[in-house]
């Protein structure tokens, strides 16, 4: 059998490893971390479960296809569970908005804040419909390797505008300021200002519209404890605790993985599911094609970091959605605080989650788990002390919960900690701590990308946030699809 290393068991890494062991390649996952997940890692305190993230779980076909290569079913390993609403959004003045592909339940919610915009929001819901079709079911899954496949999809990205941002499309057809919030934010999901991503990234809104919002019951740790399950279960191997430090190679091939410990394996390929810069920079010291490739990449923009505050609370708060989004007060002003300017902002927005709510087995009885999420600049842009600055800004952050949500926070607090740019750069080796990679802008996209399969090492590959198509889980899973094509037809000539 063909033997293939993957570095890395984020979702890319898992759902790369898992089409590979099912075409019969022996792979074997190498993760440097105590546990699986990548940037889905998790923490269990004081009882409470934390996630460190993504918590948002889209188009579960994308991952129930992984199964379903080998005859199984997801629900073998995993139980999803629809979250209704997908996002409560809520205004510092004190406006709700229950995001939702209700449809009769949306437009409600549209009115009652723009009622001549639900026309409007009717137009943009087609041009979504469009994207999605062009950049997600046609491309999604397709390595762009070479310029020319990069014309070829060149039409439908002139047709659809692309170079336009998505909240300039989404103005072209919502007046009200909050309803362009609301139709914009998503592209942050995936690492990208509303205000400079390609308008591709509607189709975000589509995709949940059909395929809906889930949640993975126990956490999304439990959905990656089911690829690792499932990924064993067809004859895998994972090594957890054992980072490698070298990917060996020989002219215009890699030929082994060597780890901390010692431990070291001849391949017939690598993918790298760890961070791009990291991978060539790091990984490949002595391989001048490499050193020249991580050059390039660091000349590229990368997108935010976060800072995320974990905390358990006494109480239950079931006035609390699943998914809240808190704007600040301001929108382009605070994006380009964050994506331009590299300065910590007095004002933020935040992602809180609450999980608890849909399933209280993640918190003890009574008790609540939530996290808060703000988007702050990469330490490229803003390279301050965290250690310094973290518990004052986590003190900002739990006070404007405390402000919008539950007035008594700090005296229910049982438990917290603070995840920050820092903890990102240490714990995953992100490149300027960057929490999504590179940024999702046109010039970025697509065979501007790091490319599934690199150009001159010809056995090795590349999955995850910063190759086609990007961020996020659909786009993780499909930049998945996209390598194993690659590395099945040419390990095995399929």
């Amino acid at each position: 059998m063909k033997k293939v290393a993957v570095i890395g068991a984020g979702f890319g890494g898992l759902a790369l490893a898992i089409r590979l062991q099912s075409a019969g390649i022996q792979t074997t996952v190498i993760e440097a971390r105590d546990k699986p997940g990548g940037r889905a890692y998790y923490w269990e305190r004081d009882g409470f479960t934390f996630d460190a993230g993504p918590t948002v779980v889209t188009d579960p076909p994308c991952l129930k296809e992984l199964w379903a290569l080998s005859g199984h079913d997801i629900s073998e390993d995993v139980e999803l569970v629809p979250v209704k609403p997908f996002y409560r959004l809520n205004w510092a003045d004190g406006t709700n908005f229950d995001y939702t592909n209700d449809e009769a339940v949306l437009n409600a919610e549209i009115a009652k804040l723009s009622p001549r915009d639900v026309a409007g929001y009717a137009e943009f819901l087609k041009f979504s419909a469009g994207v999605f079709e062009e950049g997600y079911v046609k491309l999604g899954s397709v390595p762009f390797l070479d310029f020319a496949s990069m014309i070829k999809s060149a039409p439908p990205l002139i047709r659809y505008q692309a170079w336009r941002s998505v909240y300039s499309i989404v103005s072209s057809y919502i007046e009200n300021e909050k309803l362009r919030e609301a139709f914009s934010f998503h592209s942050l999901l995936v690492g990208g200002n509303p205000m400079t991503a390609s308008a591709m990234y509607a189709l975000i809104h589509k995709l949940e519209k059909d395929g809906g919002v889930w949640w993975a019951k126990g956490g999304t740790n439990k959905l990656i404890a089911g690829m690792v399950k499932h990924f064993k279960r067809l004859g895998g191997t994972v090594r957890l605790g054992d980072p490698v430090v070298h990917i060996h190679s020989l002219g215009d091939r890699v030929t082994a993985v060597e780890t901390k410990s010692g431990w070291r394996e001849s391949v017939d390929a690598v993918a790298s599911n760890g961070d791009i810069v990291h991978s060539y920079a790091d990984l490949m010291p002595d391989n001048g094609h490499a050193q020249r490739r991580a050059k390039s990449l660091k000349k590229k923009k990368f997108s935010p970091s976060l800072f995320v505050v974990h905390f358990g609370v006494e109480g239950t708060w079931p006035g609390i959605a699943h998914h809240m989004i808190l704007f600040g007060p301001r929108y382009k002003g605070l994006l380009d605080d964050i994506y331009k300017h590299g300065v910590l902002p007095e004002d933020f927005s935040i992602y809180l989650h609450h999980p608890s709510v849909s399933d209280p087995s993640m918190a003890p009885p009574g008790m609540s788990t939530f996290y808060a999420l703000v988007p702050v600049a990469n330490m490229g842009k803003l390279p301050i002390d965290w250690d310094e600055i973290g518990p004052q800004f986590e003190k900002r952050v739990l006070d404007e919960v405390g402000r919008r949500l539950i007035p008594d926070i700090h005296s229910r607090i049982v438990t917290k900690f603070s995840y920050t740019p820092k903890d990102f750069s240490i714990d995953l080796s992100a490149h300027q701590g960057s929490a999504f990679s590179l940024e999702p802008l046109l010039t970025q996209s697509a065979y501007f990308r790091a490319h599934n399969r690199d150009d001159a090492i010809k056995n090795f590959y590349l999955v995850g946030a910063g190759t086609h198509p990007g961020a996020g889980i659909p786009g993780v899973v499909g930049s998945a699809k996209a390598t194993a094509g690659l590395m099945i037809e040419d390990l095995l000539g399929a």
